[in-house]
């Protein structure tokens, strides 16, 4: 069974699938566990096990494919007779000049879409550290980099532009941290935050950890790519079962902060809770999740 017949629904498919790399929001949590620690003093820790979809890898790079494959045959377009005739607009043979001029404008199409997505490859590459998404060997060339960096314990690849990892990290709150981070990729979403404060207080924000979040533009433009793939799948007569199809998150996880510090605000539905003589306050992930997990602390020592 083909994937798409509309070689026009593969176009916007293609043309959505490089938005999504050429903005940097390409990352995209599914089911995982996280814990973030802040201690007094300044000693924080961060830990990730779980599921990382990059978005765009492979699947939409071939669907691209697929669509300058899907018309690459010239096929003669009907002609009719102009004038003010009852049989004006009745179809009737082409010349030799009507066919040949067809065939030049279709090459020139052709040409043009060929320009179109290699400029698009390109800036794709450019986004994610000169890796090419329509290589086969990308995904393990990226998996090789991501080990190499200080925190990424274990990095397997799974397919489909989904990844396994295990990430742990530690360090002081002498500035700012962010994760995840990827070498040579220049901008990527973030799916926890660390912004330090003046006195010895600092911000979490994990804007990834919400499937709906107003903070964060990509939950946005995934809800999009979602509606989308289902209109033209739709429109395509498919009944959306092909295996490739490219796969969308779910979002199923934990995350939890753990801190001997002051909590100053949160937005769990809880509040903290008291464990072995720290403060635990704990978000429960999911696709229903609007408001992304915050929380401000004071980790003073004499907090």
């Amino acid at each position: 069974m083909e994937l798409f017949k509309n070689p026009a629904a593969l176009r916007a498919l293609s043309t959505c699938g490089a938005l999504l790399l050429l903005t940097g929001c390409f990352l995209q949590p599914g089911k995982f566990d996280a814990e973030l620690t802040v201690e007094r003093g300044g000693t924080f820790g961060y830990r990730y096990d779980g599921e990382i979809y990059l978005l765009g890898l492979s699947k939409l790079a071939e669907l691209g494919q697929r669509m300058e494959n899907s018309d690459a045959e010239f096929v003669e377009q009907p002609c009719y007779d102009d004038g003010l005739e009852e049989d004006a607009f009745e179809e009737r043979p082409c010349t030799e000049d009507e066919i040949a001029t067809q065939k030049r404008d279709y090459e020139d199409e052709l040409k043009s879409k060929a320009e179109e997505q290699e400029r698009e490859t390109e800036m794709m590459k450019a986004m994610l550290g000169g890796l090419d998404p329509t290589d086969p060997d990308a995904a393990e060339e990226l998996v090789a980099r991501l080990e190499r960096q200080v925190g990424w314990n274990s990095v397997e690849y799974a397919g489909d532009g989904l990844f396994n990892i295990s990430f742990a990290i530690r360090g002081r709150l002498s500035h700012d941290f962010v994760f995840p981070t990827m070498e040579r990729v220049p901008m990527a979403n973030h799916f926890v935050q660390l912004a330090l404060r003046e006195g010895q207080k600092v911000r979490m924000d994990a804007p990834g950890f919400a499937a709906s979040s107003s903070d964060d533009p990509f939950s946005s433009m995934m809800g999009g790519m979602t509606g989308m793939f289902g209109a033209i799948m739709a429109a395509s007569g498919d009944n959306g079962e092909d295996e490739d199809i490219p796969l969308f998150p779910e979002l199923d996880g934990t995350f939890r902060l753990v801190t001997d510090a002051r909590i100053l605000a949160n937005n769990t539905d809880e509040g903290p809770e008291m464990i072995d003589g720290r403060e635990v306050l704990t978000w429960t992930i999911n696709k229903r999740t609007k408001i992304a997990p915050t929380a401000l602390i004071d980790y003073s020592p004499a907090s």
